[in-house]
């Protein structure tokens, strides 16, 4: 390990691939992360005690069915994935009769567009899906990307914004979500049965920017009328509801990997044709062409580490690799640029000189350091390693060398 700009070497977690740069992870005086301590939380709960918490959410569903007025039992925030085929899976075999909704935010892969299209087949549910118009989603992700660094936050804003919205405006008493954040970063313990709020999805899904940082900025020009579907209910309006959102995690073992497997075999689910360029798995983030691609990139340019880190922190606890299998991947994967890059340049019209020029004022001084006008960070799997060349202003470039 090297010393990053006069500080202490990069440490990464002896148990998985996660750096202690990683959003929202700690780490013990052991060398293991957060993440990998509130895994092994997760794994104490015994048979029983998962038995336990089934009944609690059968008792949730047996007030659903006693009380509830609505037409719609549940809405399931759905994007067509893995996970939304689960949590539909689940809310069906109970009897419940859930309304879906999606926010399309004009990035679907076709293998993610035939898996979200084909649910209210297979689970005889109605389907909401709301799309902005591709003007205001262009503007967005320019927004988004020059704001924090992040295209893809009109995503986060519609899928935890859209389904609270309509469960308040059709009078509808719980949105069910499907792994809570614990699941990443290690930030709760398993007792805490979190639920969806308010705080979640500013604070965590949309790194502390709403709605109203969007408009009326020079040369972008969306309005209010532009972002209606991206307004969270007030307080009152929730409450007068009763709107509570759930996450099945809590409630049931979550595997992705058997997931996977059981809507593969029940519902004919696709995995992507083809692999992903930043990531080995084939069956994750399919809704959206950018998010195992420039989305995830840009992760790597802040913090320096990807997609294939995140998979493989959990493939790792969860027993599908070894470590050094994980860390292999790594090495492959969280460094590539991705092809989609050229597409989102296109799709927004921005110059590959101008993505950079800001991106790099997004790179975090504890990963990164400058040598010869290039990037160097450290890595997990030995020494450091040059990367891309640097495109910030002289003055900027003080700030890593």
């Amino acid at each position: 390990m090297v010393k990053i700009n006069n500080k202490k070497p990069m440490r990464y977690c002896k148990g998985c691939t996660y750096p202690e740069i990683a959003v929202n992870v700690s780490f013990d005086k052991n060398g293991y992360s957060s993440t990998y301590n509130t895994f092994h939380s997760w794994e104490t709960i015994s048979n029983k005690a998962w038995m336990k918490r089934k009944k609690v959410f059968e008792n949730i569903v047996k007030k659903i069915k006693k009380n509830n007025k609505s037409n719609y039992d549940c809405i399931i925030a759905v994007s067509g994935g893995k996970d939304s085929y689960y949590q539909t899976h689940v809310i069906k075999e109970y009897g419940l009769k859930p309304l879906l909704v999606t926010y399309n935010g004009n990035n679907y892969l076709s293998t993610g567009w035939h898996n979200l299209n084909r649910m209210r087949q297979v689970f005889d549910a109605d389907h909401l899906i709301l799309g902005p118009s591709q003007d205001s989603l262009i503007k967005l992700n320019l927004l988004g990307f020059n704001k924090m660094g992040d295209m893809n936050w009109h995503n986060h804003c519609g899928i935890l914004t859209l389904p609270i919205q309509l469960a308040v405006k059709f009078k509808i008493p719980y949105v069910i979500y499907g792994e809570p954040f614990w699941d990443i970063s290690g930030m709760y313990k398993p007792e805490d049965f979190i639920e969806f709020t308010q705080k979640v999805r500013l604070e965590h899904g949309m790194r502390g920017f709403d709605w109203s940082d969007m408009i009326g900025k020079k040369n972008f020009d969306l309005s209010e009328k532009d972002l209606q579907w991206a307004k969270y209910p007030t307080d009152e309006e929730i409450t007068k509801v009763g709107v509570r959102g759930l996450y099945i995690g809590n409630y049931f073992k979550w595997d992705p990997n058997k997931h996977k497997d059981l809507i593969i075999k029940k519902y004919k689910w696709k995995s992507s044709p083809t692999p992903f360029e930043r990531t080995y798995r084939r069956f994750s983030n399919l809704d959206d062409r950018y998010e195992n691609g420039s989305h995830d990139y840009l992760k790597f340019i802040k913090f320096g580490y990807g997609r294939a880190t995140d998979h493989s922190s959990k493939d790792i606890l969860t027993g599908y690799i070894s470590r050094e299998k994980g860390i292999e991947y790594v090495k492959k994967h969280d460094h590539v640029i991705p092809s989609d890059l050229n597409h989102w340049l296109k799709y927004v019209g921005m110059k590959k000189e101008d993505f950079y020029k800001k991106a790099d004022t997004f790179r975090s001084n504890k990963v990164w350091w400058i040598e010869k006008n290039h990037w160097y960070k450290d890595n997990i799997w030995g020494k450091p390693k040059k990367y891309e060349k640097v495109f910030l202003s002289r003055k900027l470039q003080k700030y890593y060398e």
